[in-house]
């Protein structure tokens, strides 16, 4: 029998101190999994000479851990739903602590795509603390909680990126893994002993034949749209990729709405609410990429370029950390939003600052405070966005679906920022300077990529006005299922 620990949606037994415990656990576990990704982005220039490997191969380092997530992300969920999302975090943690400790003892680079690897495995971290959080916290609470967790996204960048860059600059590498690892142990400490597992289960048989049909489909997909720019987008590979993922993916489809236990409810995913959200997430994160590409160009270009600013490693991991904090700031005030308007509001509040950020900066982008405060206006934009995802799903599937939805959600933001890199990456390659016998991206391009994230702002904007709005008093998939839940009792699984 799984644990029947008291649960905090029952007002009665709640205590604001555990809830802010658990909150607290969860969060710590997200920035450790934030921390861990972001130590690796200002040393990947480096890794051909760290690993002794030609830069394409060293540049799987960052694939690996994009497609492995993907995958991972909506399996972790639907298992958490079946079989207790906190043992399924547990697992997520191991792998995490497996993942950093072998990139620490690498000198080479299988070992590292391996650690990579399982590194990518553990990015349901975050979704599988959200849908405890729903389980666990008292309504009232549930959006400031679900806030916190998701600005640990940016809390794990802002300290990971000048300390890699620090560190890397100043000491040895491999120190940067050692310390994510160790981080990671310590979570899973904390989550060993102030988690509770899930009372609510969905039971059934796990859906292999759908686990691997949605692996070999998000693989040929993301594959062909992250190494299209390299391999050419007229490849043989990359088209045969492209071609694998219409077929493949169609056909998983049909099989998911026909097998009794699917990995992925469409029949959920279909509901306008479910689906207009989805594509909202892939909106906001195409949206991510032209901070994340622009910011570090313009700061680390030569000034001599006219519109670079010549600044250091560490230095622009400095001017890059405010934009993390900021989203973690921008917690209370999206609690506050949501309560008030909803999460829909929230949503297209924070696609509309997203938006002005990157008009601000397509404008604004000469002097380093100019890059700060862009970004830190995008980032407050990001943090309001973020956290009305999940918000808008948990309102419209039931409570044993939390972990699966909240995961195709991040999957569906990881989709975007991984179409909108290629776009960018193609809008680069393309629109080029000639400096000193180097070509480096042109004043142009970079403008034209912060254009797009402008757009990509207002798309998440116009989707989000189709998400229907809850009336007042009527009852959710969400709230029903509470409702059944509390009239028959706990419910666990044998």
């Amino acid at each position: 029998m799984s644990p029947t620990h008291p649960s905090f949606a029952d007002a009665g037994r709640s205590t604001p101190l555990r809830v802010n415990v658990l909150v607290a656990v969860l969060a710590f576990a997200g920035i450790t999994d934030a921390l861990t990704q972001a130590l690796v982005f200002p040393i990947v220039p480096h890794l051909p000479r760290y690993l002794n490997a030609s830069a394409s191969d060293t540049a799987w380092t960052v694939t690996v851990i994009l497609l492995c997530g993907a995958v991972a992300t909506p399996v972790m969920g639907r298992l958490g739903d079946m079989y207790g999302k906190r043992r399924m975090l547990l697992i997520n943690m191991g792998l995490l602590v497996a993942g950093s400790v072998i990139c620490a003892m690498s000198d080479s680079l299988a070992p590292m795509i391996l650690g990579r690897a399982l590194q990518g495995l553990a990015n349901g971290i975050i979704p599988l603390g959200i849908s405890i959080l729903r389980e666990e916290t008292p309504a009232g609470r549930l959006p400031m909680a679900t806030a916190v967790m998701l600005g640990s996204l940016g809390v794990g960048a802002a300290i990971g990126l000048p300390t890699a860059a620090l560190i890397a600059d100043k000491i040895d590498w491999h120190l940067l893994f050692w310390i994510g690892g160790a981080l990671a142990a310590v979570a899973t400490l904390l989550v060993v002993r102030f988690v509770p597992e899930s009372k609510v289960r969905t039971g059934g048989r796990v859906d292999v034949t759908g686990a691997l049909g949605m692996t070999a489909g998000l693989v040929c997909l993301l594959l062909a749209i992250s190494k299209g720019e390299d391999w050419g987008w007229s490849s043989g590979t990359t088209l045969a990729l492209f071609a694998a993922a219409a077929i493949v993916v169609p056909l998983w489809g049909w099989y998911e709405l026909r097998t009794p236990h699917p990995m992925v409810n469409l029949r959920t995913a279909a509901h306008p609410q479910v689906l207009y959200t989805n594509l909202a997430a892939v909106a906001i994160g195409f949206t991510l990429l032209a901070m994340q590409l622009v910011l570090p160009q313009v700061l680390q270009l030569p000034e001599a370029t006219g519109y670079g600013l010549g600044t250091t490693l560490v230095v622009t991991g400095l001017v890059l950390a405010p934009q993390g904090l900021m989203l973690m700031a921008a917690s209370p005030l999206s609690a506050r939003v949501t309560r008030a308007r909803g999460p829909r509001f929230t949503l297209m509040l924070g696609s509309t600052i997203i938006g002005l950020g990157y008009l601000f900066c397509m404008v604004m982008m000469s002097e380093v405070w100019q890059l700060i405060l862009a970004s830190c206006i995008v980032s407050v934009g990001t943090g309001l966005a973020y956290s009305a995802l999940p918000m808008i799903i948990m309102d419209a599937v039931p409570l044993s679906e939390t972990a699966a939805a909240t995961s195709l959600n991040a999957l569906m933001r990881a989709i975007g920022n991984t179409v909108a890199s290629a776009v960018a990456g193609t809008v680069v390659a393309h629109m080029t300077i000639d400096f000193h016998g180097v070509e480096l991206p042109s004043e142009n391009a970079l403008r034209v990529v912060l254009a797009i994230g402008v757009a990509a702002a207002a798309v998440a904007f116009a989707v989000a006005i189709r998400i229907p709005r809850q009336r007042p008093g009527d009852a959710t998939p969400a709230s029903r299922h509470i409702v059944e839940t509390a009239a028959r009792g706990p419910v666990s699984d044998v």
